[in-house]
């Protein structure tokens, strides 16, 4: 996986870090791994490339994008299957839940991705890709008591990798017009 992530289309990202998430240690102690950085830097691509990782090595590891889980979460609250469903995001050894922080969550969306999260803590991993910095996650979780704990889930024993600012997609267009 690491080693087919261009590292230097991203200075920011050190590659022994990735190296080392890659061995899936932090999946055995049950840590989570919060990928942030803007649009374009290689959050979604290491995301993806870690869970194939960890899948390959035998983890059982579910993708997801956050709304795509809340929106899943509401439907199984009025389906009466809630706790099921949270029990079967319990059982996968990583889940790997994408663009956290790209919309705004309602008030009972936002506390059920929390019931998946609290499910999972220090007993099974979370990775997730955010484009926002912790600090700005009320605008994705209004309740600021809420947004704290879940940025306390989020980070308690885990890594944070920070991909930068610098967008591999707009430098990659840029560098393509020029050359034409």
């Amino acid at each position: 996986m690491a080693r087919d992530f261009d590292f230097e289309a991203n200075p920011n990202i050190n590659s022994a870090t990735i190296h080392t998430v890659a061995t899936g240690d932090w999946i055995r102690r049950g840590s989570p791994l919060c990928l942030i950085g803007d649009s374009g830097t290689g959050k979604s691509h290491l995301l993806i490339g870690l869970g194939t990782a960890a899948a390959e090595k035998g983890f059982r590891v579910k993708y997801t994008l956050a709304t795509r889980l809340v929106n899943e979460l509401v439907e199984a609250e009025n389906d009466k299957a809630l706790a099921k469903t949270i029990a079967r995001y319990g059982r996968v050894d990583l889940l790997c839940i994408d663009e956290l922080g790209y919309m705004e969550l309602d008030k009972r969306g936002a506390e059920l991705l929390f019931q998946v999260l609290t499910e999972r803590e220090e007993k099974a991993s979370v990775a997730i890709a955010t484009n926002e910095s912790f600090s700005g996650w009320t605008k994705t979780f209004t309740d600021p008591r809420l947004c704290a704990a879940i940025v306390d889930r989020l980070t308690f024993k885990g890594t944070i990798i920070e991909t930068g600012t610098d967008s591999y997609r707009l430098a990659h267009t840029v560098a393509q017009q020029a050359a034409s």
